[in-house]
């Protein structure tokens, strides 16, 4: 079996395994009263899938490498210190937090009624601990298992499309049982698939660290809340518009095959 194969079993394991894994939490969600009833955003009880990939990781590596392969797997939620260059912080932090208020402003400006964003600084700490702690139990799987082989094999941008499309694929059903529209989860599908881009950017510029896809991630759910109502004006058309054209300049810049290799070498940032 020649290294190509084995890569290619190796995610189709992880993959459906994953799946196969969310599987009680939809059936949940589909039985389970509607927790959007008694919480102020739409999160459905099939949300807690969030750890899946995690257990999946944590499956594959112990039938190979024991507790200690698990403890290694584990540890990556913390490797900060990987990350040489601090001004990547920058992108990681800041760049879901512009998109969601060039979200806003679009809609303003072409005269939808919104409500000025009033996001209280308590309600945003609580739920940057919930969706960080959720993100681990997501990045330990999709970034500190499967990524870099799927990368080594396909390249990068190739990896993170395929990536991509399976992530958001995995969603559908949690999406739909927080009764989104049809056409509300076909743009998401689509910007969720970019945004896997850019995640695998993030992560091959900062050493590897699945902390900045951790960090990152939760970025991504907590940037809506500053939208009105905790992101009840939320448009993933907006979204997926401002991913593509972030994912073309980012493809232009730093190439397909690393999403590393900065085109301006002598402006390059270091990412050893």
């Amino acid at each position: 079996m020649n290294n190509h194969t084995s890569i290619n079993k190796l995610a189709v394991q992880f993959f459906s395994l994953v799946f196969m894994l969310s599987i009680p939490f939809w059936i949940l969600g589909a039985i389970a009263p509607d927790t959007t009833k008694i919480l102020p955003i739409k999160l459905p009880i099939s949300a807690l899938m969030t750890f899946c990939p995690l257990i999946a990781a944590a499956i594959l590596v112990y039938k190979k490498q024991k507790k200690t392969g698990v403890k290694q797997l584990l540890k990556l939620s913390f490797d900060f210190k990987k990350i040489k260059d601090k001004r990547w912080y920058l992108p990681v932090v800041l760049l879901m937090p512009v998109i969601a208020l060039l979200s806003f402003w679009y809609m303003k400006i072409t005269g939808e009624i919104v409500p000025e964003p009033q996001p209280s600084p308590i309600s945003v700490a609580i739920f940057f601990v919930v969706y960080f702690i959720g993100a681990i139990g997501e990045e330990l799987g999709w970034s500190g298992y499967i990524t870099e082989p799927l990368q080594n094999s396909y390249g990068a941008l190739k990896a993170s499309l395929a990536m991509g499309i399976i992530w958001a694929g995995w969603h559908i059903i949690p999406w739909s049982q927080a009764h989104q529209t049809t056409t509300w989860i076909v743009w998401q599908c689509i910007g969720t698939v970019f945004l896997r881009v850019v995640m695998v950017w993030l992560f091959n510029n900062t050493a590897k660290s699945v902390f900045v896809m951790i960090l990152f991630h939760t970025m991504i759910n907590i940037s809506p809340y500053l939208v009105p109502n905790y992101g009840s004006h939320y448009n993933p058309f907006i979204l997926a518009v401002l991913l593509i054209i972030t994912t073309v300049a980012i493809t232009f810049l730093w190439g397909t095959k690393t999403l590393a290799d900065y085109k301006y070498a002598s402006n390059k940032i270091n990412t050893k």
